[in-house]
């Protein structure tokens, strides 16, 4: 965990989760980039620890988050299956 943060109980860090992913999900106009950066800050995980999570490399995630990089799908749903979601594709409006 990030040690910028105090320690959070299990029950709070389930609901911090929680709502890091609800924010993703209710922002469908977010970049991946942003999307991702949120993920990381709401989990509370330095890039590093998000990285090693996900099995990506550090610099991989920060080219995504810094928008350097659009990243693959795979890179994507590796990141993104941290939380239980993944990338699809949807019928425009």
């Amino acid at each position: 965990m990030d040690k910028r943060f105090k320690p959070l109980s299990p029950p709070e860090q389930l609901a911090q989760r929680r709502q890091a992913v609800e924010d993703v999900l209710a922002h469908p106009e977010w970049t991946l980039a942003e999307a991702v950066r949120h993920l990381q800050s709401g989990l509370r995980l330095t890039s590093a620890e998000l990285a090693r999570v996900a099995g990506v490399s550090q610099k991989t995630l920060l080219d995504i988050e810094q928008g350097r990089s659009p990243g693959t799908v795979q890179t994507l749903n590796r990141i993104l299956g941290v939380v239980g979601l993944k990338l699809g594709v949807v019928r425009a409006r």
